[in-house]
C-alpha cells in the first residue's frame, strides 16, 4: 500500500504539472482527492493492514494528501494569474470613458425648515436645546402641570414603553410634545432663558392628510423679570415675517394647556388654499400654528424657579405642518414615507 500511496502521489503530481485550465485541475483534484478518488479508494484498504503497518500508512496518507492540496493551491494560483493576464491583453478599455453617474442625497424638507427655524431664532439669542424622546411620565407630563388625575392627559394619545419604568419618575413613553425640555433646562441653567427645542414627538392616533403618529414640533420659551404676551405676540411677528418673507394672517384666540395661564390659541391662513377651505385646514380657511401662553408656575416651580422673581411665556407648534405650509403639501403622510420621487423635488 505504500507503493501505492507514492505512485498515486507521482501521478497526480504530473496530472498537475501539465493542467492548463482551471476544469482540468478541477478534474484532477475529484478524480484523486474527491470522495470516490483513488486516494480514498486505497485508504480504505488500511483497516486490512497488521497493526504495525496501519499507523505508518496512515502517516504517508496525510503527508501525500497535504502534498497534493498544496501543489493544486499554487497550480490554481498560477491558473488564474495567466488567466487574468490573457484577459487583460483581450480585452480593451478606454480610460477617458467618464464613470457611471452617482446621484447624492441632499437636506430633506424637514431639516431644512428646522434649520431656518433655528437660524432665526438664534438671531434673536435663543439658544438651541435638545432632549430624549424616550422621556419619563415626571417630565413629559407632571412637571408640565399634568399628574396623572389631571383629563388633559386624554388630550394626547400615548405610547408606552413596556416593561420601562423609572421609579423616580415613573413610566417611560415616547415623547408627545417637546416641552419636557423646557423643565429639564431650567433645572439644568436657571433664569433667564431663551430657548427653542426642535424635536420629533410621537402620538398614538388614525393618520390622514394632516395628522401622522410621528411628527415634528418647536417648543419655544422666555422666563426672565416682567415678561408679557406684548413681548411674546413681537416675537411671534418677527419669526412669521422673517420666515415667510411676508405678511401672514394670523389670528390669537383663548386656548387651554395646562402648562400655561393664560392660554392662547395662534392660528394663521392657510397658504394652501388661501383661506378658501382645504383637507389640510378642514376646510376652515384656518391652520392651527401653535399654542401658547404664560408659564404656569407649578411649572416654573418644577424647573426649581422662583415664580414670585421670574415669569415667562412658552409657545409650541408643529414644524411639520409649518413645512406642509411653507411647500403647499397637502398630505402630512408623503413627508416620511420615503418616496424618493416626492422628496428629491426640496
Amino acid at each position: 500500500m505504500k507503493e501505492q500511496l507514492l505512485a498515486l502521489q507521482k501521478a497526480c503530481l504530473d496530472a498537475i504539472k501539465k493542467a492548463d485550465s482551471s476544469n482540468a485541475l478541477q478534474e484532477i483534484e475529484v478524480k484523486y482527492l474527491g470522495r470516490k478518488g483513488e486516494l480514498t479508494a486505497i485508504l480504505r484498504g488500511v483497516k486490512d493492514l497488521p497493526d504495525a503497518q496501519k499507523p505508518i500508512v496512515g502517516k504517508l496518507s496525510n503527508e501525500v494528501k497535504t502534498v497534493l492540496e498544496e501543489a493544486l493551491e499554487n497550480k490554481s494560483k498560477e491558473l488564474e494569474k495567466e488567466e487574468l493576464n490573457k484577459q487583460l491583453q483581450d480585452d480593451t478599455f478606454d480610460i477617458t470613458i467618464p464613470g457611471p453617474d452617482r446621484s447624492l442625497g441632499h437636506v430633506h424638507p424637514l431639516s431644512q425648515v428646522q434649520h431656518q427655524v433655528e437660524k432665526i431664532f438664534n438671531s434673536m439669542g435663543f439658544m438651541i436645546m435638545d432632549g430624549p424622546e424616550v422621556e419619563s411620565e415626571y417630565y413629559n407630563f407632571e412637571g408640565l402641570n399634568i399628574p396623572a388625575w389631571h383629563p388633559a392627559r386624554d388630550m394626547q394619545d400615548t405610547f408606552f414603553i413596556k416593561g420601562k419604568h423609572d421609579k423616580k419618575h415613573g413610566r417611560m413613553v415616547l415623547r408627545t410634545h417637546t416641552s419636557p425640555v423646557q423643565v429639564r433646562t431650567m433645572e439644568k441653567y436657571g433664569a433667564p432663558l431663551r430657548v427653542i427645542v426642535p424635536g420629533r414627538t410621537f402620538r398614538y392616533e388614525a393618520t390622514d392628510a394632516s395628522h401622522d403618529t410621528t411628527f415634528y414640533q418647536v417648543e419655544g420659551f422666555m422666563i426672565d423679570k416682567n415678561i408679557s404676551i406684548a413681548h411674546l405676540k413681537g416675537v411671534l411677528a418677527q419669526f412669521l415675517s422673517s420666515l415667510f418673507g411676508k405678511e401672514v394672517t394670523v389670528r390669537i384666540r383663548p386656548g387651554y394647556f395646562p402648562f400655561v395661564e393664560p392660554g392662547l390659541e395662534v392660528d394663521f391662513s392657510c397658504l394652501i388654499c388661501g383661506g378658501k377651505g382645504c383637507r389640510v385646514c378642514k376646510y376652515t380657511g384656518w391652520v392651527e400654528f401653535m399654542g401658547a401662553g404664560m408659564i404656569h408656575e407649578n411649572v416654573l416651580k418644577a424647573g426649581g424657579i422662583d415664580p414670585k422673581k421670574w415669569q415667562g411665556w412658552a409657545f409650541g407648534f408643529g414644524l411639520t405642518r409649518l413645512v406642509m405650509m411653507r411647500h403647499g403639501i397637502d398630505d402630512i403622510r408623503l413627508l416620511l414615507g420615503g418616496d424618493l420621487r416626492f422628496i428629491n423635488q426640496f
